[in-house]
């Protein structure tokens, strides 16, 4: 194992801070190899068994000295916490990440290894190198630093590593959140995947719906005997698809935001997602119905994956959905999956710090914009933290050859450093 940096020595802050830039520059070495020990530890999700990834964090941790607990609500998906304290009294800055990823597949449509870490072309590839285990070493690696030079700082510094995310469950950060005091701070950033050119502030909620329509089953022959519940399900999900022309009153800051993220932020994201970030989206995802091509179903369901901008809260939407059912007999809704959209204003100090550190990082300024997929961000904003996501560029994300740049990865490494060493020696002024 390459030894963890050491202090500095007796300097004063604007030489701590330089002394920290240095080693951050001069660590690409020590990245690489966080990230590889962690890609080299297999945590998809399912089953989402993080008990191994999560020994080997704390023993990357170890030799620091820092207080590190492995903290479980379910004995399969443990988390890690690590605190580092400053000088002094101050402020909380939480690093927070997740240990499982997406399953790895059917290796043979995979060039390499999913959990080698294998590095071609100036490009780490595995198994979560994305998602997030690139974003996960970068921080693992920032803490590193400043804990080295935490003779320098106010306040804490604080590292949550979470199971259970991509299921979105509740044993990993909100588990955390509800259990652990030091888990919230007052502001938190997340390298869950993104780009170096863009700092997330929000993420659009979702409802996860099932729609069941019921009818009466009959030979199919004889369609005047029966009542079709294929054909009432067919035009349930027509009417539900009007949740999509719900007005959305996009607060000013936010709709500011995403227009001038556009030019930065669709050529990475895609054509139309300043669009998406704003409007109400249907997503109609699984259908079933029937047993034979000649019975006239009588039970037929869908699930549908609706997501919501700031400005519409879920309970509008189901109101809204309600409405647009209510003709139609024998049809059933229920709500598999809640969580209202969340944002942190764009204005926050923890956002101009990151802009400023990239630019001096990378050599420029990362544009503000909201997220359309969910995270544990969303949890920690609902837990009142100002947070960030901002991580490193996809590539193949949940697919074969999965893979991140190295560049990206150096420069959330000294982002994060030098935006969480502004941040906590800010705190006392």
């Amino acid at each position: 194992m390459i030894p963890p940096p050491r202090p500095s020595g007796s300097v004063g802050a604007s030489n701590a801070r330089e002394a920290l830039r240095d080693a951050a520059w001069a660590s690409d070495q020590r990245l690489l190899d966080l990230c590889i020990a962690l890609v080299r530890v297999p945590s998809e999700n399912p089953p989402g068994d993080t008990r191994a990834v999560a020994a080997r964090v704390a023993e990357l941790l170890a030799p620091l000295g820092a207080r590190v607990q492995v903290v479980a609500g379910e004995p399969t998906m443990p988390n890690v916490v690590a605190v580092t304290r400053g000088r002094g009294p101050g402020r909380r800055l939480v690093f927070n990440g997740h240990l499982d990823t997406f399953p790895a597949g059917d290796r043979a449509g995979w060039s390499v290894d999913p959990f080698e870490g294998l590095v071609r072309d100036g490009r780490l590839y595995g198994r979560g190198v994305s998602d997030m285990k690139g974003g996960m070493a970068a921080s693992l690696l920032a803490f590193e630093l400043l804990h080295a030079e935490r003779a320098h700082w106010d306040g804490e510094l604080v590292l949550t590593l979470a199971s259970d995310e991509e299921t979105m469950g509740r044993w990993g950060t909100a588990f955390l959140l509800e259990t652990v005091p030091e888990a919230i701070g007052d502001a938190m950033i997340c390298g869950d995947c993104g780009s170096p050119m863009i700092a997330r502030f929000g993420e659009k909620g979702l409802l996860w719906l099932r729609v069941t329509a019921r009818g009466r089953a009959s030979h199919g022959a004889h369609v005047h005997l029966g009542d079709n519940a294929a054909e009432k399900l067919a035009e349930a999900l027509r009417r539900l698809t009007g949740l999509r022309r719900l007005p959305v009153p996009t607060p000013p800051a936010i709709e500011a935001a995403i227009d001038q993220a556009r030019s930065v932020s669709e050529p990475l994201s895609g054509a139309g997602e300043s669009e998406v970030l704003r409007a109400v989206t249907v997503n109609i995802g699984t259908m079933t119905a029937g047993l034979k091509v000649n019975l006239v179903p009588d039970r037929a369901t869908a699930e549908v994956d609706v997501r919501l901008p700031i400005g519409v809260s879920a309970e509008a939407c189901l109101a809204e959905a309600a409405r647009l059912l209510a003709p139609l007999a024998g049809v059933e809704i229920e709500v598999l999956r809640r969580f209202e959209p969340t944002a942190t204003d764009p204005g926050h100090e923890i956002f101009r710090l990151l802009q400023d550190n990239a630019e001096e990082a990378i050599g420029r300024r990362p544009v503000l914009n909201m997220r359309i997929g969910a995270s544990d961000a969303r949890l920690y904003r609902g837990a009142g933290v100002p947070t960030a996501v901002y991580g490193p560029t996809p590539y193949n994300l949940g697919g074969p050859d999965e893979h991140v740049t190295l560049d990206d990865l150096r420069a959330l490494t000294r982002v994060y450093t030098l935006t969480a060493f502004d941040f906590l020696t800010r705190s006392m002024k």
